[in-house]
């Protein structure tokens, strides 16, 4: 890439390094506090100078932040669909050979999979029994981030979580349940929700 200057190089650098640190492709503003500059402004003409050779995909109405070329799911493949995963009591989630079609915007430039949920637990988070919801896949997580854990090796359930040094608590969204806690190496991370769908038919 020698027609790149230092700038866009740095920039281009960065972005390959840090993917896995942004829920979401990064927009022009988290991108200019994350590389410590002040001038978005400057930051667009090189993000632009990106585009133009090809590096980063162009950004519009339907694009959210900035992503590399290359690194999202071809939209016209769909999205792995791995079957049904509980907003309730852990059941087990079964992998299915199917896939779904998913607007670009609604996943990340990472690996990403479709649930569809069964269970009331998560509705005051708005998520529902019946909706299709996107997880990028990740076996880490921040606190307070929604999550697919799998319990014990077997069950599959969606939770907000909680981290502590001697357990992991899965905080349901719905008044009626209480949060469940294990021991750390009873709950393995397995992606973080980043986008949801709906049918109303």
């Amino acid at each position: 890439m020698d027609h790149l200057t230092r700038r866009q190089q740095e920039i281009y650098d960065y972005l390959q390094a840090n993917l896995d640190k942004f829920s979401h492709p990064p927009t022009l503003d988290e991108l200019c506090t994350a590389l410590g500059l002040s001038s978005k402004g400057s930051l667009h003409k090189q993000i632009q100078a990106l585009i133009d050779a090809g590096l980063i995909e162009p950004m519009n109405n339907r694009r959210r932040g900035i992503r590399l070329t290359g690194q999202g799911q071809d939209e016209t493949e769909g999205l792995p669909f791995l079957g049904y995963i509980a907003a309730g009591r852990p059941i087990e989630a079964v992998e299915q050979h199917e896939t779904v079609q998913v607007p670009d915007f609604l996943h990340t430039q990472r690996p990403c999979y479709v649930l569809q949920v069964k269970g009331d637990s998560m509705i005051e988070e708005g998520i529902l029994d019946g909706d299709q919801i996107i997880i990028e896949q990740r076996d880490h997580a921040r606190n307070g981030e929604i999550v697919v854990a799998l319990v014990d090796g077997s069950d599959a359930t969606l939770k907000r979580i909680e981290q502590k040094p001697d357990c992991v608590i899965l905080h349901p969204a719905n008044a009626n349940m209480s949060p469940m806690t294990y021991e750390p190496n009873q709950v393995q991370i397995q992606g973080i929700l980043v986008g949801q769908m709906r049918r109303y038919h």
